[in-house]
């Protein structure tokens, strides 16, 4: 006769790793279910890319075909509209209705839930970059498709998404929610107009050009759009990137408000 089963409850967490998974892919479908979010992740970004490139003469973009010019910039700003725009809009609100706070209080860390947040950000970025540079390669892009400038993309990509992530839950975690939505619009806004993104800082008039250069936009912009025209990343970009996100980070750490 075989030995009776046993159904005694064995209480426990997930490893980590299986929390962050879950809570990455939850918030992959939330932000993807958000039109709002969506507005800002993909259509315009690519409505940029499409109406810039057939703007002609209207927007000087320099010299060189325009859709290589644009397309860099408009990868940046997918990176600042899905890092830096939604994350912030996201986490205020999370925090005001004390999401947050009940997520702080459950078996996940609250490392473990940025990690999360990060993962749905990278997730829907990689969904970004597919559509983008598919686009542009319908409208005549034809980038350097060889290991370094890969590679080099890639970094900056990474970086501006850690960059722009900690600036958005730096004010996520210190603003009321309504401040946090009207703030992360306006700051998108700003950056696309000026921010060095989509027009190139040669553009801009030297004095103003120097400034925007150690912004994360114009650093961003300005990398992949040297990378991805095979000259590389470049020294300044990459250690501005990482200044902004060490210095964002830090603060983050120092003065996010759970609730």
């Amino acid at each position: 006769m075989s030995a009776p089963v046993s159904y005694a409850p064995a209480p426990g967490a997930a490893p980590l790793h299986r929390m962050v998974l879950s809570q990455a892919l939850m918030e992959t479908r939330l932000l993807l279910r958000n039109g709002e979010q969506l507005l800002l992740a993909v259509v315009i970004p690519l409505l940029v890319l499409i109406a810039g490139d057939r703007a002609g003469a209207m927007i000087d973009l320099g010299d060189g075909p325009r859709i290589d010019v644009l397309t860099p910039g408009v990868i940046a700003l997918a990176v600042l509209s899905t890092a830096f725009t939604s994350v912030a809009i996201a986490t205020g609100f999370e925090r005001r209705y004390g999401v947050l706070k009940r997520l702080g209080a459950s078996p996940l860390p609250r490392h473990g839930l940025l990690l999360g947040k990060l993962g749905a950000v990278l997730v829907v970025e990689a969904g970004q970059l597919v559509l983008i540079c598919s686009t542009a390669v319908a409208l005549g892009w034809r980038p350097p498709l060889d290991l370094a400038a890969v590679a080099g993309a890639v970094v900056l990509v990474l970086l501006g998404t850690a960059a722009f992530a900690s600036l958005g839950l730096l004010m996520a975690g210190t603003l009321r929610a309504e401040a946090t939505l009207a703030a992360a619009n306006l700051v998108h806004l700003l950056l696309l107009v000026g921010g060095g993104i989509v027009v190139p800082l040669d553009e801009y008039p030297p004095a103003f050009a120097a400034h925007l250069v150690l912004l994360p936009s114009g650093a961003l912009g300005e990398g992949l759009r040297s990378t991805l025209d095979g000259g590389g990343p470049g020294g300044v970009p990459v250690l501005v990137l990482l200044v902004w996100t060490v210095a964002a980070g830090a603060l983050t750490a120092r003065t996010f408000r759970w609730e």
